[in-house]
């Protein structure tokens, strides 16, 4: 196969190679993928650098998130189950090693492809989708004629919310750092957009509600929480979802208090230990609003990323933030065109 292998840690993406690797043998309990689609994460960026909490020994491949074809499937899972896919299946899935043209991975690790749905789009899914979701349904308890203020509205997870939200009846206040990343999260069923590099986007968010009180769910995954305080109704919920801005923030716990708010955490990635039964209600919901046409994938498509060799451009547009959506790179198999 051909993947990209991390033997020493490197200053950027652009020290990515591509190289001829042995194809994986799975273990009794594993499936053998083909990849036709590797999605980009910002933690692929830090892991690379040796910067992330999870950093496999050396050598190791690079990527996670992906889409493909069961190739081999398990010869023996735990208490004699039935594997779920068999040869032939169309998958996605997250695993350490996307970045190649085969990969090995557990079944808790894999989910069907959609009805409908492409390689790309399915590629990207497996991260955003049940973050959102799990976010704005299990911990904000979204519902119907609530005002929801998702910040980076068009990033992978932003335009995931978006969607939900407006699922389940919300209106969607979205933010992004400039027009064309607004105009994409009004794209994907965003009510009004707003430019957050601009000072007063507090007072412009409020002024959007009804009589001006403010939203009752803010969806962050950039480090927005205390300014979004301002802009917050009575009984609110703020959403932890991230620091994409770098800076963890410190609340002052008084305004908690008087406007009567809960703020909230996400740790998408804990469930599968934490509380198991709650993954596939998650999956469940999801793909519910998938067959119902109100969730679609996120692919970025200002340009195209075909075959490995793209995967550094990928990464360091991912980096720039130039970028909205899921940056998602195509991969060839043997036999098929690149185009």
């Amino acid at each position: 196969m051909k993947g990209i292998q991390i033997k020493e840690y490197v200053k950027g993406p652009e020290d990515l190679k591509v190289i001829d690797l042995p194809t994986p043998t799975p273990k009794p309990d594993e499936y053998l993928i083909a990849i036709h689609a590797s999605a980009t994460n910002f933690f692929d960026l830090l892991q690379i650098r040796g910067k992330y909490q999870h950093q496999p020994p050396f050598p190791w491949v690079a990527g996670s998130e992906f889409s493909g074809v069961v190739l081999k499937a398990p010869s023996s899972l735990p208490n004699g189950r039935t594997p779920k896919f068999k040869e032939g299946d169309k998958v996605f899935g997250a695993s350490q090693g996307g970045y190649a043209t085969h990969i090995v991975s557990t079944e808790e690790r894999l989910r069907p492809m959609p009805d409908g749905w492409s390689f790309m789009d399915a590629a990207g899914l497996f991260v955003t989708g049940p973050t959102s979701y799990a976010g704005l349904v299990v911990r904000a308890g979204i519902k119907k004629g609530d005002w929801v203020l998702i910040h980076a509205a068009a990033g992978g997870v932003g335009l995931a919310a978006v969607q939900i939200a407006k699922a389940y009846g919300a209106t969607v206040i979205a933010t992004a750092g400039n027009q064309h990343k607004m105009d994409v999260a009004r794209s994907f069923g965003a009510d009004y957009a707003i430019d957050y590099r601009q000072s007063d986007w507090p007072e412009r968010v409020k002024k959007l509600t009804p009589k001006g009180r403010g939203v009752d769910i803010v969806y962050d995954p950039v480090g927005l929480i205390a300014q979004s305080m301002k802009c917050t109704a009575w009984n609110g919920r703020l959403l932890v979802i991230g620091f994409a801005a770098g800076d963890i923030e410190k609340l002052a716990t008084n305004r908690v208090l008087l406007k009567n708010v809960s703020v909230v955490g996400l740790h998408w990635g804990m469930y599968a230990t934490n509380e198991p039964e709650m993954v596939e209600k998650v999956w469940d919901g999801l793909f519910k609003l998938m067959s119902e046409g109100s969730y679609k994938g996120t692919v970025y498509t200002d340009k195209e990323y075909v075959g490995l060799e793209s995967v550094p451009a990928a990464l360091k547009a991912l980096g720039g933030r130039d970028t909205w959506g899921k940056v998602v790179v195509k991969v060839p198999q043997e036999g098929q065109s690149k185009i």
